[in-house]
């Protein structure tokens, strides 16, 4: 895997999808920034509002270790991934992404889960991305706002509130 550097013009690559085998909702970003990529874990930079979002949706501590969030998630039948598997990305700014650069996971085998009911696409790109390929599912498909400190025009607040949308997915949530 190469590791992004604001400078460089590597390729990044995403990781293997974590969380619920057989998930009841699949959360798909994009490609993850520099601070993840470094710290080899989702959602990694501190002013991501994703771990907090979870927190409350899910009832549990955001400042839990990785793991134990990895493992709380999964508890509710959360799996994540990302829709983009590698790409030209300096820095970790979606719109940053080089197009003729992406290369698309093979979401297929996760789409066909006869659990899933729910696909939480992690931002426009993430949902650009998504939608690029045809996809055979019957799971219901949620476009949210993205959770990245750089999509700072929507308050924490709001965010909670459009990430909603899925807790009837997540077996014994809490608001």
């Amino acid at each position: 895997m190469t590791i992004n550097n604001p400078i460089n013009t590597a390729r990044s690559q995403s990781f293997p999808p974590v969380g619920a085998l057989q998930p009841r909702v699949l959360i798909l970003g994009s490609l993850p920034g520099v601070r993840s990529l470094q710290a080899q874990q989702y959602y990694a930079h501190p002013r991501n509002a994703f771990w907090p979002i979870m927190g409350k949706l899910c009832g549990f501590d955001p400042a839990l270790s990785y793991g134990e969030r990895i493992k709380a998630i999964a508890d509710r039948g959360i799996a994540l991934w990302d829709v983009v598997h590698s790409a030209v990305r300096p820095g970790s700014l979606d719109s940053s992404l080089q197009a003729d650069s992406v290369v698309v996971n093979e979401l297929a085998i996760w789409l066909s889960k006869p659990s899933l009911g729910a696909i939480a696409l992690n931002g426009a790109t993430a949902a650009k991305y998504f939608r690029s390929e045809p996809r055979m599912t019957s799971a219901r498909l949620f476009e949210l706002p993205s959770t990245s400190p750089a999509h700072a025009a929507m308050s924490f607040a709001d965010k909670l509130q459009a990430w909603h949308v899925q807790r009837g997915f997540l077996g014994g949530s809490r608001s």
